[in-house]
This record gives structure tokens, C-alpha cells and sequence, in this order.
């Protein structure tokens, strides 16, 4: 999902609240591809919100009130007209592209002869399935993304939410990404595997990668390694292959997804640890994000022999990179567990 063209980058000031017994402070609003970023007056990242998730809290009136998510305890108030006016315009064409009873069915065009047809051609759910991802809409993505959060937190307990330790994960994600395309990451406890991406452009991760590392140099490389993964397997592509042509079906005749199909999906998730990466395409995001591989590399074998090509050809191995966080934030982040 892309902003309109005509509020791209779009600026204006915001009074943003983390959380509900925080005061509000002013902030810079940026609105970008997908995302509404919070940022103090020097530039410094301090929220970062996915457009299809956000929620308006006081519809009709004036300032007003967003908030991330319907749940969240985090608050954005924004008087300017024409910021709120984009926002409002990019909610409506989402409300629009919302899977309701029938409503993918009338984007593919498809009747009950439609999809018999459809079936014939493709006949076989593999490519059923590939279909149903090319169409899905972002804002779906990020219903599922936040369905298997849900369903994770209660297999594997609350995500950590730590003073401080929040920002410093923003920061880690804006410093790794870039503010543009910097995922949602989210810290569970170390009870699930080093980091889950989910549809959305969401990413769980475990608290070991913080708490185990002296360095976030190695936390970024395995979210690194992640954005491989999800570059090479689409989240939704494994999802529905995983859960077999009556998920997809459904999915694809009436936009639902089952409780059970979720649950099943976040348990396997859960039992499961990320699949290797090559290592040409994980050296190159490195370089992007002027990141040295060392650290993680030998996070992985502190032998390095498993590692030997991520360590010989690291981007940064004659300097240039910037740090990843400052000092603070790396201890806020490793203690977003126990604060």
C-alpha cells in the first residue's frame, strides 16, 4: 500500500504519547510509503506506525487522535488539516480494500464458474495459492500479521514493553532498514526462535539477541538475515501452502481466515528455527545498511569456520560504518525484558 502522491513525505507537528501514564510531547509526523513516523525536533526516531494498522479514536472531531493499533496505549494528536486529510484519504482507501464476504471474489472477477475455471487452469493449490498472495492487499497482510501476534503471545507470553527498550527497538530498526522500510519488531521473551518474519512487514524476535550479545551488531544481522528469508518466501505464501487449499479457498472466496488456521500456524512457527541463508544475498544487505557481518558471523560459530565467507567478505572490514545504537539505547534494549 502506497501514500497518495500528492502527500508524499508529507510533514507536520504531532503532540505523541508512548504510553498512557507518559505526558505528550511535540513531535515531527512524517507520512511515508506505508508508514507514519514520529520523530523528535534533532531527528531522532520515536514512532514508527504502520498506515493500514492505524486507528482513529475520535472520528469526526477535532484535533485528532490516532493511535497504532485498537488496543494501544500509544497516542498521535494532529491539528493540521491537510496531514490529518491525507491520513483520513489513505484509512478510506484501505477501508475500500478490505476482504469482506465475496469482495475478493469480485476483485478477481470471479462467480462460481469464475473460480471453477480458475481452478482448472491452475489446478494445482500451489499455484491456487501463489494467486491468492499476488492479489491479497496490504492492509489483509497486516490483519494476519497481527492475528499470528496475538496468537503467539498466547503460546509464548507477552511481547516485552520495557521503558525505553521501545525506542531503542525503533531506532534498531530505522538504523538496520532505513525509515522507509523499517519493519514492526517485536521482543518476546527468549522462548522462541532468534526472529519470525509475519506478514505485514512484522517481525518477532527473541529477547536472547539482546540479552546474550555485548554488540547490536549481531541483533542486526540476524533481522538481516530474516529480511532474506522474507524476500525469498513470501509469510502469506508459507501460511497458506502450510495450511492447505481449504484456508487458501476460503480465504480467496470470502477474505476470512479460521482461529484455527492462525493458532496452527503461530504453534508451528513457534517449534521451528529459520532456515539458512545465502550468504551473496545476506553480505549485500549488510553493505546496504553499512553494517559489519563479523559480529554476527561469529555469534553464529565462534570458530568462524561455518562462517568463513560472511567474515572474509565483510562490507565493513575496512571501516566506514556508523554504529548501530549509542550506548543507552543498547542497554535500554537489552534490559526491555526486566523494566
Amino acid at each position: 500500500m502506497t501514500a497518495l502522491k500528492k502527500y508524499a513525505r508529507l510533514e507536520a507537528l504531532g503532540l505523541w504519547r508512548e504510553s498512557a501514564d507518559e505526558q505528550r510531547r511535540e513531535v515531527v509526523v512524517t507520512l511515508g510509503e506505508a508508514t507514519l513516523v514520529m520523530s523528535s525536533s534533532s531527528g531522532a526516531a520515536l514512532g514508527h506506525w504502520s498506515l493500514p494498522a492505524i486507528e482513529r479514536l475520535n472520528p469526526g472531531k477535532a484535533p485528532a487522535l490516532y493511535a497504532p493499533a485498537r488496543d494501544s496505549d500509544e497516542e498521535l494528536e494532529i491539528a493540521d488539516a491537510e496531514m490529518v486529510e491525507a491520513i483520513e484519504r489513505i484509512r478510506t482507501a484501505i477501508a475500500r480494500t478490505r476482504p469482506r464476504p465475496g469482495r475478493l471474489r469480485l476483485v478477481l472477477g470471479l462467480g462460481s464458474v469464475a473460480l471453477a475455471a480458475a481452478l482448472a487452469v491452475f489446478w494445482l493449490p500451489g499455484a491456487l495459492t501463489r494467486q491468492t498472495v499476488t492479489l491479497l492487499p496490504e492492509a489483509k497482510r497486516v490483519e494476519i500479521g497481527q492475528q499470528l501476534l496475538a496468537q503467539m503471545t498466547h503460546i509464548a507470553g507477552r511481547p516485552c514493553t520495557g521503558r525505553g527498550g521501545r525506542t531503542a527497538l525503533l531506532r534498531l530498526a530505522v538504523r538496520t532498514f532505513g525509515q522507509e522500510n523499517a519493519p514492526q519488531l517485536v521482543i518476546f521473551p527468549a522462548t522462541i526462535p532468534d526472529t519470525l518474519g509475519l506478514p505485514g512487514n512484522i517481525v518477532a524476535a527473541s529477547a536472547a539477541l539482546a540479552e546474550d550479545f555485548e554488540t547490536p551488531e549481531v541483533f542486526a544481522g540476524y533481522l538481516l538475515a530474516e529480511a532474506v528469508r522474507v524476500a525469498a518466501q513470501d509469510p502469506v505464501e508459507t501460511f497458506l501452502s502450510e495450511a492447505g487449499l481449504g484456508v487458501t479457498f476460503r480465504l480467496l472466496t470470502t477474505g476470512e481466515i479460521s482461529d484455527e488456521a492462525i493458532h496452527a500456524h503461530a504453534a508451528r512457527l513457534l517449534s521451528r528455527d529459520g532456515a539458512m541463508v545465502d550468504d551473496a544475498a545476506l553480505l549485500e544487505r549488510f553493505e546496504a545498511a553499512r553494517i559489519s557481518s563479523q559480529p554476527y558471523a561469529f555469534a553464529r560459530d565462534v570458530s568462524g569456520e561455518q562462517v568463513l565467507g560472511l567474515i572474509e567478505a565483510d562490507p565493513m572490514r575496512g571501516g566506514g560504518g556508523e554504529p548501530v545504537l549509542s550506548d543507552a539505547d543498547w542497554v535500554s534494549l537489552q534490559e526491555i525484558c526486566t523494566t
